[in-house]
């Protein structure tokens, strides 16, 4: 009777070692407009999407107006994580090329490109990337895929440029689960990018489906289906 008893405070006390340390991993995001809300961003410069209904910012044409209605503070919410650092810039690219300007040419993103936010995430456990969809959008090239030595010119062009985001993730946290977000209805070669580098290496890749939009980006129910999704490939 002794050693049942003890046995079954052991495992009570191993399930509760377990909650904790679940309950204690940090999620940093590394993102575009999908992952921002007003106030939440670090650096606080970073341009934002999503504001709340009270802010004169708010879009009128998307109904996503609280913090907690965004997939990222729902998968932190339902997954007991802490929310390391969520550095998303609306509109921008993974690569260095951006949108058009009015005389149809493409301006320069390399000030808030996702590589160069790949060494401010913080300390996290888990690094979420949702990325690609501005690369899609302004009509980015692709190039070749190139693995290393990459030069600046390089990164102008999506493949190298997603090489050189992933190589640096892996290296600068080599302790963390990577998993990147592939937004649904982008290019095809942008998808077939996304997903080569992300095997070359190993990084963990989710596709996006049947995600409910409102000027182009998730509504609440886009976000709760976006969100179901990326947990359910964090339960693998």
């Amino acid at each position: 009777m002794k050693r049942l008893r003890l046995i079954l405070v052991l495992l009570a006390a191993s399930i509760s070692l377990s909650a904790q340390n679940a309950d204690s991993l940090r999620v940093s995001i590394l993102g575009d407009s999908y992952s921002t809300f007003e106030g939440w961003m670090q650096p606080g410069w970073n341009a934002v999407w999503y504001f709340p209904e009270s802010s004169e910012w708010t879009n009128k044409k998307n109904d996503v107006k609280l913090v907690e209605q965004t997939w990222w503070h729902l998968v932190t919410h339902d997954m007991g994580y802490i929310l390391e650092k969520n550095n998303s810039f609306s509109g921008s690219t993974i690569c260095y090329t951006g949108y058009k300007d009015k005389d149809g040419r493409h301006k320069d993103y390399s000030d808030r490109s996702f590589i160069g936010r790949t060494a401010d995430l913080g300390h996290p456990d888990i690094i979420l990337v949702c990325g690609g969809t501005n690369d899609s959008w302004c009509g980015a090239k692709v190039g070749e895929y190139k693995w290393r030595r990459w030069t600046n010119e390089d990164l102008y062009f999506f493949r190298p440029a997603m090489a050189k985001m992933c190589s640096e993730l892996k290296t600068l946290y080599p302790g963390a689960r990577i998993i990147f977000i592939l937004n649904s209805e982008l290019r095809d070669d942008i998808a077939e990018s996304v997903h080569k580098v992300c095997r070359h290496y190993k990084i963990e890749c989710v596709d996006l489906h049947n995600i409910e939009k409102q000027s182009g980006h998730p509504s609440i129910a886009g976000m709760k289906a976006f969100a179901a999704q990326v947990e359910a490939q964090l339960l693998k």
